[in-house]
């Protein structure tokens, strides 16, 4: 049986770190799992621990949790996170010739080998997984980065036809509609707010999914309203803030504290990464006139 299935044991912690309640995947009790599945238990464990910001602990304690090549792919990824990128990327690479068949050295090699630039050595290695939906998710996540909606969309369908209850996979799909506009929009929307609005599931993560569905549905009131969640529930959320920055600019509002706050907490985010390249490219083109005195 899939342990990520219906009927698994680990769907409940699955979807959990998924859905970003990553408190609750730290607490989880996996004392009644079967032997098995406490290593991929273990390992979403400590990913969710550096979703929160805890690398440090996650790199103290990496070498109690024992020699399997899951912990060596968490320890390359937390490395990773806290800025060793050039050892990280040497040790995944290495782990990626050993074990290249294990679903974590995948996703986690695949994450690392992704940030470091390397995107076709990242799908090379995810396109080895054998039935891994998360695998799938980060697959998608990359031909969107690659401005390949085509086989982002290709990637989904292929997968709803075997996982169609699959949380994941609705995930991923309202990332392509997000891409893709028209209809999708509302549809996306459906997908974050359900999860954003329960009790139960409703994270960051989530509640920032249905901020930018909002935006692109031009609700803005709406869209103000979900990120104001997420930054209450964590002041720190780099996406939240993010989004809050894009809201504040399409509505005409100043920006300039979000812009300060995320330059303080993830200085090189992909938004202040392209502000400050188109900031350099409009001086450029700019030094390139001269103001005319009239006489």
């Amino acid at each position: 049986m899939d342990p990520f299935s219906a009927e698994g044991e680990l769907l409940n912690i699955h979807n959990a770190f998924h859905q970003g309640l990553y408190q609750t995947v730290i607490d989880f009790d996996t004392s009644s799992l079967s032997s098995e599945n406490k290593t991929p238990a273990r390992v979403l464990q400590l990913r969710a621990q550096l979703a929160v910001g805890e690398t440090k602990e996650v790199l103290a304690s990496i070498g109690k949790e024992g020699n399997a090549p899951d912990f060596a792919a968490v320890k390359a990824f937390a490395q990773y996170s806290s800025g060793s990128t050039s050892n990280a990327i040497s040790d995944i690479e290495n782990l990626i010739e050993a074990e290249s068949e294990n679903t974590t050295v995948q996703l986690l090699g695949g994450t690392v080998l992704q940030a470091a630039g390397k995107t076709e050595e990242a799908l090379s290695l995810l396109s080895k997984h054998q039935g891994s939906l998360e695998a799938i998710a980060l697959i998608v996540q990359i031909h969107l980065q690659q401005n390949r909606t085509d086989l982002a969309l290709k990637e989904v369908q292929a997968a709803r036809k075997w996982a169609q209850d699959s949380l994941l996979v609705n995930i991923a799909e309202s990332w392509v509609g997000l891409r893709m506009g028209g209809e999708r929009y509302q549809q996306a929307f459906y997908v974050f707010e359900e999860m954003a609005q329960a009790p139960s599931t409703s994270a960051t993560k989530s509640l920032v999914g249905q901020a930018v569905a909002e935006l692109h549905l031009g609700r803005l009131p709406e869209a103000e309203a979900a990120l104001q969640q997420a930054v209450q529930k964590d002041s720190n959320d780099m996406e939240a803030i993010a989004n809050s920055i894009v809201l504040n600019v399409i509505s005409g509002k100043e920006a300039r504290e979000n812009i300060s706050n995320l330059e303080g907490i993830a200085p090189e985010h992909p938004l202040l990464v392209d502000l400050q390249e188109k900031s350099s490219l409009f001086d450029q083109a700019a030094g390139k006139y001269s103001a005319k005195v009239a006489s």
